[in-house]
């Protein structure tokens, strides 16, 4: 599934250029995509999350562009629209031809690694009363969801791709919020997290997050969700080292609480990534 949505009809057209500031990651690159999916006439895509760009070849105006990416709710803004033909505009990307298949096997890696971990930390995270690795394990999920919409609704309608992204969104959510209220339940009624498990498996899914990044490496530059998928699994390997601190926190101190504040920050961004992903409009 290559990002670039090359179309053969067009041979003229406009390259425009938008600043997205509030796209940090593969979750709302992936509702960019789907806002303009099914666009008519049709156009084509090269989005930078590292820069926060999103550069689109197209024919018709860039206002109507704007104004669909406007409905993300991502901050975007016409940075800069000029002529381009073709040629020009595919002399101008590199590196995303010919990585379709090679970037399905990636993603359906990723899917399955990051499916597992999430079922293996939420179970370990409750029997070692662990709010950082429930939270953790939910982070999981919400990446496994941003694979799973790209690799099953890829051929679908704009319509149905929205409707897969509400539902990841939904399920994001519910499972965020409810590591939040767990968080709170724990803080006044007590916990006693298993630190010697929150290392163990915080280094587990480490190892998990650094295979990701493995398997992601050699393909990053060769399309946007690859170097969006790059840097969610970065960001991954962050959270477990947060884990895995906290696990030594709680072995050193003897206190429930580096537990309770690494599950409430990781619970936050995953909250904060499903409310973005609910606002997205048609």
């Amino acid at each position: 599934m290559t990002l670039t949505q090359d179309s053969k009809k067009m041979e003229h057209g406009s390259c425009s250029t938008f600043t997205v500031p509030k796209m940090d990651c593969p979750s709302e690159a992936a509702l960019i995509r789907m806002q303009l999916d099914g666009f008519d006439p049709e156009l084509s895509l090269d989005i930078g999350i590292p820069n926060r760009k999103v550069r689109v070849f197209h024919n018709c105006s860039s206002e109507e562009i704007e104004q669909r990416l406007v409905g993300c709710n991502l901050g975007a803004s016409l940075e800069l629209s000029e002529p381009m033909n073709r040629q020009a505009w595919n002399q101008s990307l590199s590196g995303n031809a010919g990585a379709d298949e090679s970037e399905g096997k990636i993603l359906k890696a990723l899917l399955a690694i990051n499916g597992f971990m999430f079922l293996f930390e939420l179970s370990v995270g409750w029997i070692a009363q662990s709010t950082g690795l429930i939270a953790d394990s939910v982070d999981l999920f919400a990446d496994a969801a941003v694979y799973g919409v790209a690799l099953v609704a890829v051929s679908q309608s704009a319509r149905k791709k929205l409707r897969a992204a509400h539902l990841s969104g939904w399920f994001q959510f519910i499972l965020a919020f409810g590591v939040l209220s767990e968080v709170l339940r724990r803080y006044f009624v007590g916990s006693e997290p298993v630190s010697m498990l929150m290392m163990g498996l915080g280094g587990i899914a480490l190892v998990a997050n650094v295979s990701c990044l493995y398997l992601i490496t050699k393909n990053r530059d060769s399309g946007a969700h690859m170097r969006a998928s790059y840097i969610f699994s970065a960001n991954d390997v962050i959270a477990n080292l947060g884990v895995i601190i906290a696990g030594v926190l709680v072995a050193w101190t003897g206190s429930r609480y580096p537990d309770l504040v690494i599950g409430f920050i990781i619970s936050v961004v995953v909250l904060v990534g499903a409310i973005r992903i609910l606002r997205i409009r048609n």
